[in-house]
């Protein structure tokens, strides 16, 4: 069975993408599943944390990383499904039609979206390239301020857009910073209510991306 193709887009610098790809790549990889990354970023975050991981724990057959340009991302994407259970992009925080590529091949696209109405604002491009594509879209909620106002009203703003809304939200929280860095994750830090929320998300994801988890998707193969 191919595997699933997962894009995290949005056309706002600093919405927490790259921390979200790593994060839900290496909580999926905790569930057994392979996962090939691909960054299409030229900032190359992606490509940072990769080697720190690698310098820290060595390599993983089961967790590859790989660049492309823009335009190159649906044919390398298709490559890596070949092999691997999920493919997540990281895409580049802008919207123009070189972000087509990595829509059109998408399963799934998520969307972060952290908690100021100029974020929310900036979402609107990304949605309306992935209806012309027909792609479905999952809405984020990132780096959350429970129990605030403005949390609030993000959060019904994003429901207003009229595209699913994670039940899973993302707090605002250091320990994603600190995992980044050390090319870690906070599923691999034992943070208990990082973990959690991170775990729930991941799950939410391969739900909405057509398949039900591990036992359902799996492939068997890395390579």
């Amino acid at each position: 069975m191919a595997g699933r193709i997962i894009t995290v887009a949005q056309q706002k610098g600093g919405s927490g993408k790259t921390t979200l790809t790593v994060n839900l790549a290496v909580a999926l990889r905790r569930q057994g599943l392979t996962i090939g990354v691909l960054d299409t970023d030229p900032q190359g975050s992606l490509g940072r944390w990769f080697m720190e991981r690698l310098d820290r724990i060595g390599e993983d057959p089961g967790l590859e990383f790989s660049t492309s340009s823009a335009w190159g991302a649906s044919y390398e994407a298709e490559k890596l499904k070949k092999r691997f259970d999920v493919v997540l992009i990281d895409t580049p925080p802008k919207i123009e039609s070189d972000l087509r590529p990595a829509l059109r091949v998408a399963d799934l696209v998520v969307v972060p979206v952290a908690s100021s109405q100029v974020d929310l604002w900036a979402t609107e491009g990304v949605l309306d390239l992935a209806h012309r594509e027909r792609r479905p879209v999952l809405v984020v909620l990132n780096r959350v301020r429970p129990n605030t106002r403005l949390g609030a009203e993000v959060a019904a703003g994003a429901a207003a857009l009229g595209v699913d809304v994670a039940g899973a939200q993302v707090a605002h929280r250091v320990a994603y910073a600190e995992s980044l860095g050390r090319g870690s994750a906070v599923s691999e830090l034992g943070r208990g209510p990082a973990q959690a929320e991170m775990a729930a998300l991941a799950d939410e994801v391969m739900m909405r991306a057509g398949g039900a988890g591990a036992a359902t998707i799996s492939n068997g193969s890395a390579g």
